[in-house]
């Protein structure tokens, strides 16, 4: 595949992100991140996404995508949501809204949870960091920033903790890639450099850049290392300038969001829109996240229980797996997985029997050939079967395999 048609194939995969949760804000204004006039002056090319106008690439995609396999990346992910929980309630809180056990999360740690509705569909999957023994900043996606929020008001009621939206007066920005430390302990403050060094996997502290105290947290969604920068929005154009500056001895490069697509599908991480969403469970998702071992009756708590009795996800129903495509073209999110007539005992004049559905798919610029996430029936989820996806009609054989697809070299 030549580098402009794998090119316009990603573009595409990253302008079709989210695209049900974007819909009901195609007849609004798109929100603007602080750090627009930044990327419109670098060039970028721009695109809808959960409602936001973001920068999808700022060249080519693939040479960001590679910058953040082999150096850095900085993002702009300013339309992520900050919801903080601050109160002597907050972890009986959380445990009672999200799946998770947060009551276990240590201060200074971050936990990836879901919060779902009664009958266990995922409203969003987020991040939750405990800054304190009785704070938390939970961060949604920008699209469901709005259902979060709402869902967590309605819970507060009962429980000693405030819910603050603080969403409109922070900033994100992230640094992805194997330099990326290197590049965060030169723009600390020198006294602290070993904070960044010691910061674990999921982590997060304080730290001062530029004279300001940010919120630094070890967490991306890459498969890469990498850090997370929390910070007001009036300070976040000169830190933006200021990492780009550094950056350029380590071969930074600014990123948009066509490779942070590519990226994640890469380390076979989900996206809420294509692999999660108010139609599908953890189970199916073949996320470990469910704590039934907690006191707190949280919502969902029945129907997910039920669904891990019935084997949902194991023995019936769909899982979530990775696909290597054989050929040379890739799937698309909708299309089709089906077993090839040859495999298929009950194959008749129909044609081959359908067992599933890509959700995102892209030609691997790391791996070189096609990859997928689908959701399949539970009989074709051994790593091995060869299936099919049926690529405007004409059928691309792919092979089941293990996530991620690709891991960082350690």
């Amino acid at each position: 595949m030549t580098e402009s048609s794998e090119t316009a194939q990603t573009a595409q995969t990253a302008q079709t992100a989210q695209t049900a949760q974007t819909a009901e804000s195609a007849e609004t204004a798109l929100r603007e991140s602080p750090l627009a006039a930044e990327h419109a002056e670098l060039g970028a090319s721009f695109t809808d996404f959960g409602g936001w106008r973001m920068p999808l690439k700022y060249g080519s995609e693939l040479a960001e995508h590679e910058a953040v396999r082999t150096a850095a990346g900085l993002f702009d992910l300013s339309h992520m949501g900050e919801v903080r929980v601050v109160g002597d309630d907050a972890a009986q809180f959380l445990n009672t809204a999200m799946v998770g056990d947060f009551s276990r999360v240590r201060v200074g740690k971050a936990k990836y949870s879901l919060l779902c509705a009664a009958d266990g569909g995922v409203i969003d999957d987020l991040i939750g960091y405990r800054i304190e023994e009785s704070e938390y900043l939970i961060v949604p996606n920008a699209a469901n920033r709005a259902a979060v929020v709402e869902a967590l008001e309605q819970l507060a009621a009962d429980f000693d903790v405030e819910i603050w939206d603080e969403s409109e007066g922070i900033a994100l920005l992230a640094v992805q890639g194997p330099r990326a430390e290197e590049l965060i302990s030169s723009a600390v403050r020198m006294d602290e450099t070993s904070i960044v060094e010691n910061l674990a996997y999921y982590a997060v502290d304080t730290v001062t850049v530029g004279g300001d105290q940010v919120l630094l947290a070890r967490t991306g969604y890459t498969g890469e290392d990498g850090f997370e920068i929390f910070l007001p929005v009036d300070r976040a154009g000169a830190l933006w300038r200021a990492l780009r500056t550094r950056g350029e001895d380590v071969g930074l490069l600014p990123c948009g969001l066509a490779c942070r697509d590519s990226l994640r599908l890469e380390a076979g991480m989900p996206l809420y829109g294509h692999e999660l969403g108010r139609d599908r469970t953890s189970f199916e998702a073949g996320l470990p996240v469910v704590s039934f071992s907690k006191e707190e009756d949280f919502v969902g708590r029945a129907a997910l229980q039920q669904a891990k009795e019935a084997g949902l996800g194991k023995t019936s129903g769909q899982r979530l797996v990775g696909l290597k495509g054989l050929g040379r073209r890739a799937g698309r999110s909708g299309q089709a997985v089906q077993l090839p007539e040859s495999e298929d005992a009950a194959a008749d004049d129909a044609g081959p029997r359908r067992v599933g559905e890509v959700t995102s798919g892209i030609p691997s610029p790391t791996l070189g050939h096609p990859i997928a996430m689908a959701y399949v029936d539970v009989e074709c989820t051994e790593a091995g079967m060869r299936l099919e996806i049926d690529v405007r009609g004409k059928p691309q054989p792919v092979e089941v395999v293990e996530m991620p697809f690709y891991s960082k070299v350690r």
